[in-house]
This record gives structure tokens, sequence and C-alpha cells, in this order.
């Protein structure tokens, strides 16, 4: 028996799809893996529901996705494309690096997590290490997870002001129409969203909101 038939590759050739929004970012990867030997593309999607259509119908050994996608995310995508195909290998490819939104990720079985800014290197390093039966993290999601494991459990609680804002955030509200709806300062408000920030321990809006809807927040 071969070493792809015993990982669970039927085909000495990985099959590997694709799914990212940016057309630059995927015809690079596309690029980088078709250039890789025992590596083939053999699909690609900018949307969620068309990567779970195509991938109904495709072989497949492994999906490498974005984690935001225009019409969903890769985390939904993952868990509607499992279900038909529960032993697809799986890599994250993401901007994002939040360690609660990681954390969340890698619960749904992902086989690795590389961020977008690391260098093709680390896509290549993944890819083997995932091809082996192994999982694979980059070097800063590894550094950032550690560090999560230092802090505490539990973030810091936020006030009811901090609340209120983090509704209107989520609403796509600007400052100054936060600030326009409290009868605050826009700095005020900026304040605010700084400390919300600081204390959920996020740096991005989408991660922000997420991490909100998970812990009921908002």
């Amino acid at each position: 028996m071969g070493i792809s038939s015993y990982l669970g590759f039927s085909n000495p050739s990985i099959r590997v799809y694709l799914v990212d929004d940016h057309l630059m970012m995927l015809d690079g990867v596309s690029k980088l893996i078709g250039e890789l030997d025992g590596y083939e593309v053999v699909g690609r999607a900018t949307e969620m529901v068309a990567a779970i259509v195509d991938l109904r119908v495709t072989d497949v050994d492994l999906l490498v996705t974005d984690f935001q996608l225009p019409d969903g995310d890769g985390l939904a995508l993952i868990r509607r494309v499992k279900k038909h195909k529960p032993n697809l290998k799986v890599i994250m490819l993401s901007m994002y690096d939040e360690a609660h939104l990681v954390k969340e990720i890698l619960k749904e079985g992902v086989d690795a997590y590389v961020l977008k800014r690391d260098s093709h290197h680390e896509l290549v390093h993944a890819l083997s290490e995932v091809r082996a039966g192994k999982k694979y993290m980059s070097d800063d999601i590894n550094r950032m997870i550690l560090l999560s494991l230092h802090e505490d459990r539990e973030p810091k609680s936020l006030t009811d002001r901090e609340r209120e804002i983090l509704r209107l955030v989520a609403q796509e509200y600007t400052n100054k129409m936060i600030a326009e709806a409290l009868f605050i300062s826009e700095r005020t408000v900026e304040t605010h969203r700084k400390n919300i920030f600081r204390k959920t321990r996020t740096s991005s809006l989408v991660g922000l909101i997420k991490y909100a809807y998970s812990n009921n927040l908002i």
C-alpha cells in the first residue's frame, strides 16, 4: 500500500481545491501548489456556496480555504462540506490571528492553520505535514496560542456603556453615528472602542463581532 492510500488519499497526486475571494491570492496559491510535485489543483472558487456545489461533484483530497468569504465564512464551509466528505483534509489560510477565533476553527477538525502574511514556505510546509497525516500551525499561530494560555481564561467584563456601543458597532454604526445616538463625543466613543478591543482581546472588527456573538455579548 502506498503512502497516499495509507493516509487516506486515494490518488498518488493530492487533489487540492482552493477557496478565496481575492483573485490575486487565489492565482498565487494555485500557481504555487501547481508547481509542487505530487499536488494537483482540481478546482477553485471565490464564494462559499459555489464551492459547496462544486465540491459535491469533485473528487478532492485537500481543501485550502480563506476564512472570510463574501457569502459566509470558511468555518461554515468546512462544516457543510465535511457532512459529505468527512475525511477531507483542510488547511485554513487566513489573515485572522485572534486566539478565540483560531481555537474555534481548530475545533472543527482543521488540519493546518496558516496566516496569509506568512511566507510561501509556511504553506508548503503545511501541505507536506498534512499529507503526512500530521497537524500544522504556523509559528505565529503557535506563539499566539501559547500566549493565550498564560492570559486570564475569562475576558474582562464590559461595562453597560461598552455593551451598548458594541451593539451599535455590530449594526455598522460609525463613531460619529454612535456619538450622536448616545450624546457623547467621538473621542469618547473611540476610547470605548479601544477598551472593548482590549478587553475582548480582538484586533479586527470581524473578530470582535464573532467574539461578541459567541459570548452572548450582543
